[in-house]
C-alpha cells in the first residue's frame, strides 16, 4: 500500500474478537489501511479504476453514496512491479462522498440530523461517477 499511494504510511488493523473458524485471536493483525483526501484520493481513484477498467457494478453503490470494489492482484495497479516478498495481494477500494454540512451529524456538541435532500443517494454517487471518473456502469 506504501508504494501504491507513494509513499503514505499504513495503519494496522486489528482483529476485533476471537474467531476460532479463522484462527483468529483478539488483537492479532489481521490487514492495514490507508486514508487518503483531496487530489492524492483522485489520484490513486484513477489509477485503481484503470485496473478495472473503468467498469462498475450497480451493486458496488449503496444507498448513502458510497461505493467500493476489489482489485483483483495489485499487479493490476498501473505502474505497480511484482514483489516476489509480497507474492499476490489482492485490495479493496472504498470511497465515501458527501456533501459539506454532513459535520453537523458527525459532531460531539449539538449535533443534528442531516435532511433527506442533503445526503448523496445512489443515483447521484453514480452520477458522479460517470461524469467526474468516467465510469460504466453495467
Amino acid at each position: 500500500l506504501e508504494r501504491l499511494t507513494d509513499g503514505r504510511t499504513p495503519v494496522e488493523t486489528h482483529a476485533r474478537r476471537r474467531d476460532p473458524v479463522f484462527k483468529l485471536r483478539k488483537g492479532l493483525p489481521i490487514g492495514s489501511k490507508i486514508t487518503l483526501r483531496g487530489e492524492s484520493a483522485r489520484e490513486f481513484l484513477e489509477k485503481a479504476l484503470i485496473a478495472k477498467r473503468k467498469a462498475l457494478k450497480q451493486s458496488n453503490f449503496d444507498k448513502q453514496g458510497n461505493f467500493a470494489f476489489g482489485v483483483h492482484e495489485y499487479i493490476d495497479f498501473p505502474g505497480a512491479k511484482y514483489d516476489p516478498t509480497i507474492a499476490m495481494f489482492g485490495f479493496d477500494v472504498c470511497v465515501s462522498l458527501s456533501r459539506k454540512g454532513r459535520r453537523v451529524s458527525l459532531r460531539k456538541m449539538r449535533s443534528a440530523a442531516v435532511g433527506k435532500g442533503h445526503r448523496i443517494s445512489k443515483d447521484e454517487a453514480m452520477g458522479f461517477a460517470k461524469d467526474n471518473l468516467n465510469v460504466r456502469i453495467e
